[in-house]
């Protein structure tokens, strides 16, 4: 079996928390992004960008975060607030990957957001070809509007999911897969 397979079998999501430094240098990231941008494009359209959140840039943000959660659950405590506080601050680097549809004719929306998903799958994959530990998540701050004003979003943008990236200090042990005879039918 070929090396890109095997890495692409063993592939496992660590969580942010089980990230830290080194993270992926200038360098690094400039590889990461070039290969997260070669995905399926129907119409050359590129509906995507790149948001890179490191050094402070990730407190920053994580002060956004709580602020809003702060301003939707007053009632929260001390400990949920700086939970929120340090969303973005474990990975060394966060990629907020934004969907960015642009209409048209024969490239349907869905086939545009389609892309900019697989753009957070090659992230994860070259992330973990260069020996960095990845994760692929959303959660609330990417579906709200004060989270994303602040990170620049226009109106019709969207956040398709942050990439946090980082070297993991554990692998976490695989989970369950599918079996395939569950999941596949032949036409």
């Amino acid at each position: 079996m070929n090396e890109s397979l095997s890495r692409l079998q063993q592939r496992r999501s660590v969580p942010p928390l089980w990230l830290g430094e080194p993270g992926p240098g200038p360098s690094d990231l400039e590889t990461l992004l070039t290969v997260a941008a070669r995905v399926p494009d129907h119409g050359k359209l590129i509906p995507w960008r790149f948001i890179v959140i490191e050094g402070e840039g990730r407190q920053r943000l994580g002060e956004i975060a709580a602020a809003a959660f702060v301003a939707d659950q007053p009632q929260a405590d001390a400990e949920k607030v700086a939970a929120e506080k340090a969303r973005f601050s474990h990975a060394p680097v966060v990629v907020a990957v934004v969907s960015r549809v642009k209409p048209h004719a024969k490239i349907p929306d869905w086939e545009q957001e389609l892309s900019a998903g697989a753009v957070c799958m090659n992230l994860l994959n070259a992330a973990n070809a260069l020996g960095f530990g990845a994760s692929w998540l959303t959660g609330w701050t990417a579906f709200d509007r004060r989270v994303l004003d602040a990170l620049g979003l226009a109106p019709d943008e969207r956040i398709a999911g942050y990439i946090h990236i980082g070297t993991a200090k554990e692998i976490p042990t695989d989970r369950p897969r599918p079996n395939l005879s569950e999941i596949v039918t032949r036409f």
